[in-house]
């Protein structure tokens, strides 16, 4: 007989972009090995009219309901239309903002997406990823001093997405590869401001990924030689040597994902300064 929970539907409900509730519903759903969920988003939901479409929508694919929704009538709405179709509903934030209310004895604002205004914060990231994006790959090496992280590694360590991920959360972040036989840019070696980390991986790893890459038509590119394990094995050595030789820390991101790694970079800057 068919595994009827091998996957389900998860209705996901923001008055806001759904950010929050994605990210909260990936990180439940995947504790639940075997069972997929097939999201469905409703952003943006401020009236009784799309309340009353998204049950619909609901009750044609039924399953688990979260929401973010600040009117109360309107949560009150999802909540008595996911009652009568018997299913599970679940506000995120209103266990949250109940404990943040009575530690500091203060009622929420109820506003919403209050997480998204145009504040100091929200311009700092846009500027950490502008400089990112300016920076990705060994491009200017000469304002690294004016970076906060700067990441090195051989090819297919994850290093351009690690530091877009940490520029989301305004660390402006250099990254460049290290090979074999290119020395390093002279203003990274006299960079007093930045954390330089490097990152390396296991040699069946890089040579698995670098298997899978597309790969236009390069001038003198080897593709044995690209993939080979014994010489990916003495690239590594040759970073590890690099980075022993000026003191950077190492981060092996074999089994890491790319949040994992930010973290652990995120860990090492206080220790940096």
């Amino acid at each position: 007989m068919e595994n009827r929970k091998n996957f389900f539907h998860l209705h996901l409900i923001s008055d806001s972009t759904g950010e929050t509730l994605i990210s909260a519903g990936r990180a439940a759903a995947a504790q639940f090995r075997g069972s997929n969920a097939i999201e469905h988003v409703y952003p943006l939901i401020r009236s009784k009219k799309q309340i009353k479409a998204l049950i619909d929508a609901i009750d044609r694919e039924p399953g688990i309901v979260l929401y973010t929704i600040v009117d109360q009538d309107l949560a009150a709405l999802i909540e008595t239309g996911c009652h009568e179709l018997g299913l599970p509903c679940v506000n995120v934030l209103a266990p949250i903002i109940d404990k943040f209310q009575t530690y500091l004895g203060a009622p929420s604002r109820g506003r919403v997406g209050a997480q998204h205004v145009l504040n100091a914060e929200y311009f700092a990231r846009i500027e950490a990823l502008n400089f990112t994006m300016d920076h990705d790959d060994g491009q200017a090496p000469e304002d690294y001093d004016h970076a906060d992280v700067v990441i090195i590694g051989i090819s297919r360590t994850s290093k351009t997405p690690t530091s877009i991920y940490l520029a989301n959360r305004g660390i402006k972040t250099a990254n460049l590869p290290i090979v074999p036989g290119v020395p390093l840019p002279e203003a990274l070696l006299k960079a007093a401001h930045p954390l330089i980390v490097g990152l390396i991986a296991t040699s069946d790893r890089i040579s698995q990924v670098r298997e899978n890459r597309v790969l236009g038509a390069t001038a003198g590119y080897d593709r044995s030689e690209y993939v080979d394990r014994a010489s990916i094995t003495e690239e590594l050595k040759y970073a590890r040597s690099l980075c022993a030789r000026n003191n950077w820390p190492v981060i092996d991101v074999t089994r890491r994902s790319i949040e994992e790694t930010a973290a652990a970079i995120v860990a090492l800057r206080p220790k940096a300064r």
